[in-house]
């Protein structure tokens, strides 16, 4: 259980990388280094497949990456609804970030998702929107009365509603992963090395999509029921 224990605060860890030397040296964290990899990838990748576009007679290439935009675009426009259809942009660079930030202890790089101040941050900046949704769609005034409904005696609630909604989406990315990395160690304890290899690769590719879907189909619903 000791050995669990150490096992699960080094997976938890994140170190620093390097120090930027001003203000007393600002720390550069490991999930910090790991995510400006995830966007220079994706940017290097998005500048590759959208170079030599044309109407007239599109290639392969071009037909999978429009089959993919489609895709993304109908999905969110459902979960969204018409009031929600600015915000399709932000979710799907989520859940693509969340989705390469989990697959990406693959190639030996240690998720950013590991990172509670990751995981945080992303709730934080996925309330915030789902707030300034609902002030766009409503109005401020009107906004400011939606606390009040249905009825006034249940204004503390809907406030207290704004801090649980972040909490509970940091709480669900960061746990699974928790979760994850324990039932591996459990598995690794009790059974042959060939099981925990399979169970591996559903935890480190299926979970790890499923868990990138699960944030912004939340996000998603929230915003849609803001700014209904």
């Amino acid at each position: 259980m000791d050995a669990l224990v150490d096992g699960l605060l080094e997976e938890l860890n994140c170190d620093v990388v390097f120090k930027i030397p001003i203000f007393g040296g600002i720390p550069i964290y490991e999930s910090v280094v790991v995510t400006w990899i995830i966007m220079a990838a994706v940017f290097l990748l998005c500048f590759f497949l959208g170079r030599n576009l044309s109407v007239e007679n599109p290639g392969r290439r071009q037909v999978a990456v429009e089959a993919g935009v489609k895709f993304l675009n109908d999905f969110f426009s459902e979960t969204l609804g018409e009031k929600g259809k600015d915000y399709i942009p932000y979710l799907a660079t989520v859940i693509i970030y969340i989705g390469i930030a989990n697959l990406i202890g693959l190639l030996g790089f240690k998720p950013p998702t590991k990172d509670m101040n990751v995981t945080a941050a992303l709730a934080v900046m996925s309330i915030i929107l789902i707030e300034v949704a609902g002030i766009r769609a409503k109005g401020t005034k009107r906004w400011l009365k939606s606390f009040a409904e249905p009825m006034p005696v249940i204004l503390p609630i809907n406030i207290l509603e704004i801090f649980i909604k972040p909490l509970s989406l940091c709480m669900r990315l960061f746990g699974n992963v928790l979760g994850s990395f324990v039932i591996m160690e459990l598995l690794k304890m009790v059974v042959p090395a060939i099981v925990p290899a399979v169970f591996s690769c559903y935890f480190d590719i299926f979970d790890g999509l499923i868990q990138a879907y699960v944030f912004v189909f939340l996000t998603g619903l929230f915003i849609k029921e803001a700014t209904e």
